[in-house]
């Protein structure tokens, strides 16, 4: 186990070996579809955030138990950092690119949370089958959009209902209610929508593996977003939890087998 207890904290495997990685070496191993730096990133940043990047990707694959197809989506997603972003916001994912940006000072520790972006929106039509263009797979359920019959996609919306439904699977969840609740104080409709719900869920379960690593994610415990509630808590978050293990632990033997 190594850590890295610089400007981000990290207690996980080594994945290099000591060596260093370029954004290139992430494309090849993870096979994203694009990778895009902005022109204001220096060569010591490059290098640096590659390294963190690298890191962080292979943090999360483990933690998903699946292959690099996974996190690159079958090679579908891009990668975008220190440009693509919008002002005044540090990361975010866009449904029309298939590509998720990180800013280049406030970007890191969203990486999980604009991950689980892109997959809820790579999976809306592979889920269901009438689901529009653009929409998440998320958004879809709450629309009771027609599923698509699959072992894989039952594990999938089993983690929608614990996410976004109570235990006798009718009332709305209490992650839900406090969200709705932040939205009412801040006059927003962001916290409540099913997609946020759900990115922010999965932030959780990453947080809580043994592998640590604040640059993949961070303030899911510790944070006004916490205190407020808008993270799972307690019980929910366990059901949560390991709603997402045994998803994605049948999702990675799934994707094993294919690219064996």
């Amino acid at each position: 186990m190594v850590r890295q207890m610089k400007a981000f904290s990290r207690q996980g495997p080594d994945h290099r070996a000591g060596r260093d990685v370029t954004f290139v070496d992430i494309r090849r191993r993870f096979d994203f579809r694009c990778i895009q730096l902005g022109r204001w990133v220096t060569a010591a940043e490059r290098d640096r955030a590659a390294g963190l990047f690298y890191d962080a990707l292979c943090d999360l694959m483990q933690i998903l138990q699946g292959p690099e197809s996974l996190i690159s989506l079958r090679g579908t997603l891009g990668l975008q950092y220190g440009t693509g972003g919008r002002p005044g916001v540090s990361a975010h994912y866009d449904p029309a690119q298939r590509t998720f940006a990180l800013a280049k000072n406030a970007g890191p520790g969203s990486i999980a949370h604009e991950w689980f972006h892109a997959l809820d929106h790579y999976l809306a039509d592979k889920v269901f089958m009438d689901a529009p263009s653009g929409m998440f797979a998320s958004s879809a359920w709450l629309e009771e959009a027609t599923p698509v019959a699959h072992p894989l996609n039952d594990y999938f919306v089993r983690c929608l209902q614990a996410i976004l439904l109570a235990p006798d699977g009718q009332a709305p969840s209490e992650l839900f209610r406090c969200s709705a609740e932040m939205d009412r104080r801040l006059g927003v409709h962001y916290y409540s929508r099913p997609e946020e719900l759900c990115a922010r869920a999965f932030e959780a379960f990453v947080q809580d593996s043994t592998i640590k690593n604040n640059f993949l994610v961070k303030g899911t415990l510790k944070s006004r977003e916490a205190e407020a509630g808008v993270y799972p808590l307690a019980e929910q978050r366990v059901r949560i939890n390991r709603a997402f293990c045994d998803y994605f632990l049948h999702l990675g033997h799934a994707l094993s087998k294919t690219y064996r």
